[in-house]
């Protein structure tokens, strides 16, 4: 493995992660900094989401759901087994496993398939697909993705 590859590497699982600490922790503006204004994100309800001001409705309509009141409910999500391919050194591709809990527990999982481009010295997302591969009954995501995977 080549030296970029390294830092490439590297760079891509701190994105990766900084994706999930900012929406658990409701930053979305240095969430959405994490995206090229064009990006596209698929969550399996039935659209894309196209370029960084409807990814944003995302996580604004997530964080109101999950809202009790004036404080926000727990959530934290978990990323592992990710798996990185480099097209060349301004492309890259991964997939990965999720699961997220709730004050219940884990609520829903599955997986994340991840399109990255090199802009400016800078890896962002250019493509993400958010596939739910399962959940518990009478969870947060059993309400709103039972019959629609």
């Amino acid at each position: 493995m080549e030296l970029w590859q390294l830092e490439a590497y590297a760079e891509i699982r701190n994105l990766i992660s900084a994706y999930n600490s900012f929406g658990d922790r409701g930053r979305f503006d240095e969430l959405i900094g994490l995206f090229a204004v064009n990006a596209v994100m698929d969550i399996n309800d039935g659209r894309l989401y196209e370029g960084t001001d409807q990814i944003k409705t995302i996580f604004t309509g997530t964080s109101d759901s999950l809202s009790k009141g004036d404080s926000p409910s727990y959530i934290q999500h978990h990323t592992s087994s990710t798996h990185i391919e480099f097209e060349g050194t301004e492309k890259a591709n991964s997939k990965s496993y999720f699961s997220v809990f709730l004050s219940h527990g884990i609520d829903h999982w599955g997986r994340y398939e991840d399109e990255f481009e090199n802009m400016n010295g800078k890896w962002v997302f250019v493509y993400r697909r958010v596939k739910t591969d399962g959940w518990i009954p009478d969870g947060w995501a059993a309400k709103r993705l039972e019959g629609k995977n």
